[in-house]
């Protein structure tokens, strides 16, 4: 298996730009594909820096199509198709759509520049019949902010930064997290409070409407 791996990704490197396109495209779509285009892209980045933005442009796109991919399949596969691609493993697609309930479009933003596999997200966005805009709106946010987040550290750092990319990409999606995370719970908290204002407003007029209309009553009944 792993001569396998290494013979994909000495044909991806022997390809070049092409080849990072097509890598990037296959691990959008394809669950459980073990090449992720990360590693390409920082061998060519540390090859030639002066390219790396171009090669991040490529990765993205590349990226964006084969997740395009993988969300028509989910649109139009459903559920079977996610059943079978993830065989005894329901649960993966439950627990991304807790995440869908509770945080939107935000949640395909989290697995496209952090560690988290994004074609599961990809396809789940089809079966869930996510707005395909939105969904290309925050996977190209998320996707190209992570790959010219790591075009941009080697073209300024070079090979030193190398080994800590990894911890780089975490931290950086970490703090991502937990900044939508709280924005997503103030707004749904002001939201809520709007909501509650509404509905206290609406009690009070039918309040007030139910007082006017009593007394109009008692004062016929006297009349």
């Amino acid at each position: 298996m792993h001569e396998i791996i290494l013979h994909i990704s000495n044909l991806f490197q022997s390809l070049g730009m092409p080849g990072l396109f097509i890598n990037a495209a296959i691990e959008s779509c394809l669950p459980g594909f073990p090449l992720p285009p990360d590693v390409l892209l920082i061998g060519m980045c540390l090859t030639i820096p002066q390219k790396a933005l171009l090669y991040a442009l490529i990765c993205t796109a590349g990226s964006i199509t084969g997740a395009l991919i993988g969300y028509a399949a989910g649109r139009f596969g459903g559920r079977p198709l996610f059943n079978y691609w993830f065989r005894n493993k329901a649960d993966k697609l439950e627990a991304v759509e807790k995440l869908f309930d509770e945080y939107g479009a935000f949640a395909v933003f989290f697995s496209a520049f952090s560690p988290i596999p994004y074609n599961i997200f990809a396809i789940a966005s089809g079966i869930m019949k996510m707005n395909v805009f939105k969904f290309l709106l925050v996977s190209c946010l998320g996707r190209g902010g992570r790959f010219f987040f790591v075009s941009a550290v080697l073209m300024i750092f070079g090979e030193t930064i190398k080994q800590y990319m990894n911890y780089f990409i975490l931290g950086v999606s970490v703090l991502l997290v937990a900044f939508f995370v709280i924005l997503y719970k103030k707004r749904h908290s002001i939201i809520s409070k709007k909501n509650n204002n509404i509905n206290d407003t609406k009690t009070i007029i039918e309040k007030k409407t139910n007082m006017n209309e009593t007394n109009m009553e008692q004062e016929y009944a006297n009349n």
